[in-house]
């Protein structure tokens, strides 16, 4: 007969934790890029016209 070897059960745990690890890093960095995206406020102003005068509405 052959000897059998006793299951390990410390390596289907670190390929889950490293599973976990990987999906909470990608999630941090599309929410940070995504925060980032939202950061930069629109320009409302509008630009001064060229001979610096001041704009005039009617």
């Amino acid at each position: 007969m052959t000897k059998q070897k006793p299951e390990k059960k410390g390596g289907k745990a670190a390929l889950g934790a490293a599973a976990i690890g990987s999906a909470a890093i990608a999630a941090a960095l599309l929410y940070a890029s995504s925060r980032k995206k939202k950061s930069k406020p629109a320009s409302s102003k509008t630009p001064m016209p060229p001979s610096g005068e001041n704009p005039e509405t009617d």
